[in-house]
């Protein structure tokens, strides 16, 4: 399968800041900032806004080309993080940041109220983590504000049948969402949901079969980094799971994905470098 050989219903996509992304020519890496203070990874903030500023400069010194602010917790078993206090964490996160570097800003939140308020602020991109699917208010917001959005396919609470099917039955639901707000495809970056919802093989069944999901033709991305599968097959905990996470951004880079999603910015943009010499006919 290598070179990668894709069509792209929409070109390019603007971050909102920076340069306007062109598909096909490069993987692009997202950078993660938690502030919350139960993150699965271990990494979260939590009101500590000089560290988010020093991990947000740090990314964009490696190359990284977005950074993903998120206020709470979606790893499995956490507790719901009432809407007034993820905005609280997220503003004041975003605000910092935006004036510390010069990259886009993602809001990963699946309320409209803390999207509003995180654009507001600085953000330019929406991450949400239910496909448009939870919050109704969240779409029509995404189409109104025209902003870029990353809609994930979330397998959680779901009868599962084959794991392509169901992504693909998923990202349909959301696209449906998209149309009926009359949100632009250009403005879209799909996420299968590496760790939503499924079993360890079930992940990397995912990362086996991500060319069927490019048949939609618009650009992918994966969050595969530190996940709890990758610690499965290792045996290792969070801490160790870097190089289980390179081979997974490699594969899914190889399989057609255009973003990774990572903690790791300096190391993953090695990976990723090397990864797209490889396989990118240009």
């Amino acid at each position: 399968m290598w070179p990668i050989n894709r069509s792209y219903q929409a070109t390019s996509f603007d971050p909102g800041r920076g340069p306007v992304w062109d598909w096909g020519h490069r993987t692009y890496v997202m950078g993660i900032v938690n502030a919350t203070h139960d993150s699965f990874s271990g990494d979260g903030i939590d009101g500590q806004i000089e560290k988010a500023v020093l991990l947000a400069t740090e990314f964009e010194a490696c190359g990284v080309d977005v950074i993903d602010i998120g206020g709470a917790s979606s790893r499995p078993g956490a507790e719901p993080t009432p809407v007034a206090v993820e905005k609280s964490r997220v503003v004041p996160v975003i605000e910092a940041v935006r004036d510390a570097v010069n990259l886009p800003i993602s809001i990963d939140t699946t309320w409209a109220v803390v999207a509003d308020a995180a654009l507001d602020a600085g953000a330019t991109v929406v991450n949400d983590i239910t496909g448009f699917l939870l919050d109704p208010d969240l779409s029509s917001l995404v189409s109104q504000r025209g902003v870029g959005a990353v809609v994930m396919h979330n397998q959680r609470g779901r009868e599962h049948r084959d794991v392509v099917d169901d992504i693909v039955a998923g990202f349909d639901e959301t696209l449906a969402v998209c149309e009926s707000a009359r949100i632009e495809l250009s403005n879209l970056i799909l996420d299968p949901g590496f760790g939503f919802g499924w079993s360890v093989e079930q992940n990397l069944e995912i990362l086996r079969r991500l060319p069927e999901l490019t048949r939609f033709e618009l650009p992918l991305l994966i969050g595969t980094s530190r996940k709890s599968s990758i610690g499965t097959v290792l045996g290792s905990d969070i801490g160790e799971r870097l190089f289980g996470t390179a081979a997974s951004v490699a594969q899914a880079i190889c399989g057609g994905i255009d973003v990774i999603r990572v903690h790791d910015g300096v190391e993953m943009r090695d990976v990723v470098m090397m990864t797209d010499a490889i396989v990118r006919s240009n």
